[in-house]
């Protein structure tokens, strides 16, 4: 991977507890991995409550700044946003307390906020310290002031949801493509077998703390099924405050595995046949390795979620955890356990949605960003004639010879002064990284595109394309498609191109029948 000079710097706040659960911080640690990768330098802000995770992301290396759990002066805490006592203290002092941790810290590129507690009046307090600002959202319930917004659930109408609530510049990723779900999950996927309805294993999970002890009433559900052949894996958090009588439970279970804080949840999902738990990031997790699932709302925003994926034949809604009985799931079990059509609908349903490649096209679209786009100018002429005869540029051009000088200088000329083209050089941190081309004609371009020689690899392809794709969007308003002509060989074009969205509509063969000395 290239080096890069500037490594984008990230701070992430969001928040863990009993009462909030493990969801945000998780999804969130989930997305720093790949930015991480992707070479960004990423830091989190927790409050300390109870439950916090911080062992997590101290196990995986990154620094956290810790705001203290509360004040003398915080006993009250008005009601700003429908969330407000999940912060802790009143947004006001958190926002200070946030400005403190950054105002130690160098230049931050982003800063990523995951917190039902948080809006725009926040999110405004904070402008002044970081270059932009990406909101990771659910519920759609207050304004933000944000460059970049996540929403990984499905909804009805969910392309207008926030049409209100966003500056209009404000892009928006919306809906389970973008889910933010860990590697292993793709991986899993890859193997996965086909479920064929049958049920001889159930996962029970209901996140990271439970406080409600729906696990233990879906334990009683399954013994009251009586089936000890059919085998039970519960997973519980580090936070959940019931562990030990769930571990109980277990040991008086037949065939139930208690497991405390795993770390292989997309291997044990792949073993099972149901699943049995809450909503959030599970859903996904859950959609992306075909998983029947029963799910039980375990906190209000998590109910249209739930709704909304039932509709689709995704689960089996069960309602909101006050509302579901020990008994009704047992009823719901028993039907399952029979009528195995109804798991495997909703198995072929789940996984129509969720492809565990999000994490990856939110990390592209977040990098995408830090690159800057400007048309070329006469300077570049010279620049633009070594990039084009490199080896590996020629190696995946049209004809890959190399160009004379003479030519490049009267395609140059042409290309800058033409009006049905345009030529625009991509920037990371002051460098050239990347060159692109559209060629215009009437409502659609044709895009050409290579790297700057020496940031092959980089990753750097597929955020220099949807760069230049939200460029022409902006600057061309006419054009309403972009087409890319790749010759089979240049397979690196190719995922760079579907790592932007793009998708492949045909096919061409092409066989040579006959060269110039052969004769029929």
């Amino acid at each position: 991977m290239v080096e890069i000079k500037h490594k984008p710097r990230v701070v992430i706040r969001a928040d863990a507890s009993i009462q909030i659960g493990s969801g945000h911080v998780m999804r969130c640690l989930t997305l720093a991995d790949a930015l991480r990768e992707r070479g960004a330098d990423v830091q989190f802000i927790c409050r300390d409550l109870p439950g916090h995770l911080g062992g997590v992301l101290a196990d995986k290396g990154y620094p956290v700044y810790w705001l203290p759990a509360s004040g003398e002066d915080e006993t009250v805490i008005l009601a700003h946003t429908a969330h407000s006592t999940w912060l802790g203290v009143p947004w006001t002092v958190d926002v200070d307390q946030t400005q403190a941790c950054l105002a130690g810290l160098s230049e931050i590129d982003w800063l990523i906020v995951d917190h039902y507690a948080l809006d725009r009046a926040w999110e405004l307090r904070m402008r002044p310290l970081v270059k932009r600002i990406m909101v990771i959202d659910d519920l759609a319930d207050r304004p933000h002031d944000c460059d970049l917004l996540l929403d990984q659930n499905l909804h009805e109408e969910m392309e207008c949801r926030y049409t209100e609530l966003v500056p209009a510049n404000c892009r928006q990723l919306l809906g389970p493509r973008y889910a933010l779900l860990r590697p292993e999950f793709r991986e899993v996927r890859k193997q996965l077998h086909q479920r064929d309805g049958v049920v001889r294993r159930i996962l029970v999970f209901f996140g990271g703390s439970d406080p409600s002890n729906e696990t233990a009433k879906a334990l009683r559900a399954i013994r009251r099924l009586d089936q000890p052949d059919i085998a039970v894996d519960v997973v519980i958090g580090a936070a959940n405050p019931h562990w030990r009588e769930i571990e109980a439970l277990c040991a008086k279970l037949p065939n139930t595995s208690f497991h405390r804080q795993v770390t292989n949840m997309a291997e044990l999902m792949a073993r099972a046949d149901l699943a049995i738990g809450a909503g959030g990031v599970s859903t996904w997790e859950r959609a992306v390795l075909a998983m029947p699932s029963l799910v039980i709302a375990v906190a209000e925003n998590q109910i249209r979620v739930a709704e909304d994926w039932a509709a689709t034949g995704g689960c089996w809604y069960l309602g909101h955890a006050e509302a579901v009985t020990t008994d009704y799931i047992h009823q719901v079990l028993q039907v399952l356990c029979t009528a195995r059509f109804l798991a495997k609908a909703m198995s072929s349903r789940s996984s129509e949605y969720v492809d565990g490649r999000g994490v990856g096209r939110v990390a592209k679209i977040f990098m995408a960003t830090q690159l800057v786009l400007r048309c070329a100018v006469p300077d570049d002429c010279r620049n633009l004639y070594i990039w084009r005869n490199d080896e590996v540029t020629r190696r995946y051009s049209g004809d890959g010879s190399p160009i004379s000088w003479e030519t490049h200088c009267l395609w140059f000329s042409k290309a800058i002064g033409n009006t049905a083209s345009l030529l625009v050089i991509g920037e990371h941190d002051g460098r050239p990284v990347g060159v692109l081309r559209f060629d215009l004609k009437g409502k659609q371009a044709t895009i050409s595109v290579y790297l700057v020689p020496g940031n092959q690899g980089s990753g750097l392809g597929t955020a220099l394309i949807e760069a230049g794709t939200r460029y022409v969007a902006q600057h061309v308003p006419q054009i309403s498609e972009i087409i890319a002509q790749l010759s089979v060989h240049n397979q690196a074009s190719k995922g760079a191109f579907e790592g932007a969205g793009y998708v492949i509509d045909s096919l061409k063969f092409r066989r040579t029948v006959k060269d110039s000395n052969d004769h029929w």
